[in-house]
């Protein structure tokens, strides 16, 4: 029996949907933070988000899935890499660079990725994904030298852990013990990784700095956004994708990601785009290119094709 293929205005508005939201997202956040604390705002996101997608998979009516300690010590692990690590040092580090900037900074995950990729039983770096890291890296590099793109406060290199470590927990997660239904496990991961979001955010003392009467119209709009569009909306956008085309088409969200932040950065933010951040973002966006392709042409070691980890750092 063969199985229908998608429509085409559904696969256009499903690419639509992870193209935009997600490379919104950075901007959003900015404009979040603007009178939210930074990691209790993410905390809170995220605490919601998985709240609503596990009450979603868990309904009355649907197979569930029985969920171990382990799964859950797993689900800490990776909410620690990913959301703690990756999205909070993300939303934390948009009070001292420009959103376009930290997309760019972003979207070295690829890179990290294929470097480390071996010491989590992956491929060895082919000769293009080395090309690939050398540029990407230089054009970091270039971002961030003094006098440079980006801001020379020491805030500025704390940035690039974001996709360290978020690429870090992205391989351990792909042969972490978890649930091998996608939604649930990102659910475990958003409420795990909320909830170590929002302690820190306590530890830091950020609860003496909020102020619910101080936040602004425009903050609590982009704080439901990121809640309900960003994490919901198109992360299923994604996972559709994922069963509906290639994972190399899916995967260029990669590309298109930066270029939407540093567009609304510049558009709505007033953020500048020098010549140098063209520069340095098309280095980037190269190296991209090219770890992908070598990762095309790789047959993989290890299928989790029903286990698909978030994607989206912001």
């Amino acid at each position: 029996m063969s199985i229908p293929r998608p429509s085409p205005v559904a696969v256009v508005i499903a690419f639509a949907a992870v193209y935009l939201i997600w490379g919104s997202t950075y901007l959003t956040i900015r404009i979040a933070i603007e009178s939210m604390p930074p990691f209790l705002m993410a905390g809170v996101r995220f605490m919601l988000a998985g709240a609503l997608l596990f009450a979603f998979v868990r309904r009355p009516g649907t197979k569930r899935e029985h969920i171990t300690g382990r799964q859950w010590l797993s689900a800490l692990i990776i909410g620690a890499c990913l959301l703690l690590a990756g999205n909070g040092i993300v939303t934390w580090g948009e009070q001292y660079v420009g959103s376009g900037l930290v997309a760019l900074i972003v979207a070295t995950v690829p890179l990290w990725m294929a470097l480390f990729a071996p010491l989590f039983g992956g491929f060895r770096v082919r000769w293009t994904a080395a090309l690939g890291i050398a540029i990407g890296l230089a054009g970091v590099s270039l971002l961030l030298r003094p006098g440079g793109a980006a801001p020379t406060e020491w805030q500025t290199y704390v940035v690039p852990a974001s996709p360290l470590l978020w690429a870090l927990g992205s391989l351990y997660a792909q042969r972490a013990p978890m649930p091998r239904q996608a939604l649930t496990a990102t659910a475990m991961e958003m409420l795990a990784g909320g909830a170590l979001l929002f302690l820190v955010g306590l530890a830091a003392g950020e609860l003496g700095h909020l102020h619910l009467a101080a936040i602004t119209p425009a903050s609590w709009w982009a704080f439901g956004y990121l809640v309900l569009v960003g994490a919901l909306v198109g992360y299923s956008a994604y996972i559709w994708l994922l069963h509906n085309v290639s994972s190399t088409a899916a995967s260029t969200y990669a590309y298109v990601n930066p270029l939407v932040a540093v567009i609304l950065g510049a558009a709505v933010l007033g953020e500048r785009v020098s010549w140098l951040t063209v520069v340095a973002g098309g280095m980037i966006l190269v190296a991209v290119a090219l770890i992908l392709a070598s990762r095309r042409r790789a047959q993989p070691s290890v299928r989790r094709d029903l286990q698909p980890q978030i994607r989206d750092v912001a």
